[in-house]
């Protein structure tokens, strides 16, 4: 990706989305920015003393983020998994993309805990 979309990008996706998962697509609705990454096939160094094969993507997650000027914001996420050719079981990264209970990213859904305590007080 040129080094001018990364600048863009970093404004707006998590550090850790940018090191580990690349930008493929956005699309704009009048109220909502969908944003499409999928992970790199870059494997965990853990993994460097087996045999694996790229098997593809698990089915794709979308997770709510903050808003970006008044719009929704979606990332649609599409994880990698392997093949270990030692034990024949599927493997991948054991990525905390979603807060628990929620369908957004842990930031987003601690602002809007912090928010709802301002608004009970």
């Amino acid at each position: 990706m040129p080094s001018t979309t990364k600048s863009l990008l970093s404004l707006f996706l998590p550090e850790f989305i940018l090191e580990n998962f690349e930008f493929t697509n956005a699309i704009e609705e009048p109220d909502t920015f969908h944003i499409q990454l999928e992970e790199l096939n870059t494997l965990p160094t853990e993994w460097n003393s087996i045999k694996v094969q790229s098997k593809g993507f698990f089915p794709e997650i979308v997770v709510q983020d903050f808003p970006i000027r008044g719009h929704k914001v979606f990332y649609h996420i599409k994880r990698r998994r392997w093949m270990n050719l030692e034990s024949g079981k599927v493997i991948y990264r054991d990525w905390t993309l979603v807060e628990k209970g929620t369908r957004m990213t842990g930031d987003f859904a601690a602002f809007l805990k912090e928010i709802n305590q301002y608004s009970t007080q």
